[in-house]
């Protein structure tokens, strides 16, 4: 039989999406100079006409000062396909990650630099992440404390004091304790006030170390024994603690059961450090800024979710001792009292639901044709008030609206930290909407008050976005071998301030340094 005819061969046509690799382009695996910053999201050095001056950009029109990071899941034209290797990734190696995988990498200096820079990234998001957990708890053990204590009430619960432990603008806080896995947990009951924003909203939110949580909710008649202040029962209280007569009219209210007790709210703490802010102002204004930080990072969470929080005020923010005492704060600070604690915001609305009319008929005005929606504006001049509050500064938001931005009350510069909060507040209070920094601007201008860079570093060299790359690699570096030598001593376990710490060396770049050090320092 004759043989077939050979088939026609057929015409692969590459995608438009992987050209064809050029002489300009490299692989992700070359040792060229910058090949393994980019691969581990560190930017390339911009030349210095590029740099521009973005401080005469107002903030609202300027690019996000957040991280400048690659295409991971999709990759756009001209981007080269990475090689499949067998090697490990920085996030996947150790100590004792066998020397045949590791010379595969340490043929050229740029090898050896992206898988140092590599594993400190990794190392730092790891760390964050065992801090977190110890400070919030893990979510397996969350999980099993909602199904143990769902259906239960008053009656699964011991009282653990008569009165409040804290009494927030919109709600009561009792201890209780609860029986779980042969161990005694304390929890706080809450008991929200008749004017408190609807509470379905919390059981939507992720977890977060600056917002509160809730575990559980029933709806009970309240217990003789717990005293409202203020109610009738508080005066009707029998001295003997026999249980009273009136029982019948005790109300039947909704409680809810949170894992964090507050002890005090923000407009406490405020009241009792005049005396703390005068005699160690270095160390209370640094506390200011961890605070002020705590809110932030809260605010930029909840936006995220469409979230908005009910009265951004001190007598709604509380305050939650730290599970253990952190390693910054074993020393003077602890001796002076400036022991660090979480903050919790802890009344939300949704904002498609619900937006918070503007504080005065001036803001309704400066706001109009802005984009965000009433709500968003209301946080920034709100944390502008909180800053002259915490500092002991009595300030009106209505005052402070109608003083133009340079005119703002002054406060005296006691410490390091003095000039750049008075800076946050203006540039939050500004009389212009458009010229307001955002939530999220005022968290990188904190990060940047308690971690650097500070001024004195461009005294000798010009502000580059190289010099500020190589600030960050070092800082990282440091605060890693910082981590090592306080484990092996008698330091103690890292608590709330190095957790903030990693998360801002974890996330930062110079792309955001080189915009916030142009709004603080400028």
């Amino acid at each position: 039989d004759p043989l077939p005819p050979p088939l026609p061969k057929k015409q692969l046509q590459r995608a438009e999406s992987l050209p064809e690799q050029g002489p300009s382009q490299h692989w992700r695996g070359d040792p060229t100079p910058w090949a393994a910053s980019t691969f581990y999201s560190i930017p390339p050095p911009h030349p210095p006409h590029e740099e521009g001056t973005p401080s005469s950009i107002p903030p609202r029109d300027r690019p996000s000062w957040g991280p400048k990071r690659p295409l991971t899941k999709s990759q756009s034209l001209g981007e080269p396909v990475a090689r499949s290797s067998p090697s490990s990734s920085p996030e996947e190696m150790t100590f004792g990650t066998a020397d045949g995988e590791l010379g595969r990498l340490l043929e050229s200096p740029a090898g050896v630099c992206g898988v140092v820079l590599g594993c400190q990234a990794a190392t730092l998001a790891r760390l964050s992440a065992r801090i977190q957990e110890k400070l919030l708890g893990s979510e397996e053990r969350q999980r099993l404390l909602e199904a143990e204590l769902a259906g239960k009430g008053w009656a699964a619960l011991s009282l653990l004091e008569r009165e409040p432990c804290c009494q927030s603008g919109d709600a009561w806080y009792f201890p209780v304790g609860f029986a779980f896995e042969q161990s005694q947990l304390v929890f706080a009951a809450k008991v929200p006030k008749p004017c408190c924003a609807s509470l379905w909203v919390q059981s939507s939110l992720g977890a977060h170390c600056s917002i509160q949580r809730l575990i559980s909710r029933f709806t009970d008649r309240l217990p003789w024994e717990l005293v409202l202040p203020g109610s009738p029962e508080e005066q009707s209280q029998s001295p003997s603690g026999e249980e009273p007569a009136h029982l019948a009219t005790c109300p039947v209210l909704q409680v809810f059961i949170s894992p964090e007790v507050p002890y005090q709210t923000l407009a406490g703490f405020v009241k009792g450090t005049h005396s703390l802010h005068r005699s160690s102002p270095g160390h209370y204004e640094r506390l200011a800024c961890l605070l002020l930080l705590q809110v932030c990072m809260g605010l930029e969470h909840l936006r995220a979710q469409n979230v908005g929080q009910g009265d951004l005020c001190p007598e709604n923010l509380l305050l939650v001792q730290c599970p253990c005492p952190p390693q910054s704060q074993q020393g003077k600070e602890a001796a002076l009292g400036l022991s660090l604690p979480r903050l919790l915001i802890s009344s939300f609305f949704k904002v498609k639901d619900k937006q918070r009319p503007c504080s005065t008929s001036q803001e309704q005005d400066w706001t109009k044709g802005l984009a965000a929606p009433p709500t968003l504006v209301a946080d920034e001049l709100n944390v502008g008030m909180l800053i002259y509050q915490i500092l002991h500064v009595d300030i009106s938001l209505e005052n402070a609206l109608g003083f133009r931005s340079n005119r703002l009350p002054e406060f005296p510069s006691l410490s390091i930290y003095s000039m750049g909060l008075k800076r946050l507040a203006m540039l939050l209070l500004h009389r212009d909407p458009c010229k307001r920094v955002s939530i999220e601007q005022a968290r990188s201008i904190l990060q940047v008050l308690l971690w650097g860079p500070r001024q004195e570093l461009f005294a000798r060299s010009k502000k580059t976005l190289t010099l500020l790359r190589s600030w960050v690699e070092v800082k990282r570096a440091l605060l890693l071998l910082k981590f090592a030598e306080n484990s092996a001593g008698a330091v103690g376990s890292p608590g709330l301030e190095e957790w903030l710490c990693c998360q801002y060396f974890k996330e930062v770049t110079e792309h955001t340094l080189y915009q916030v050090t142009q709004a603080l320092y400028t």
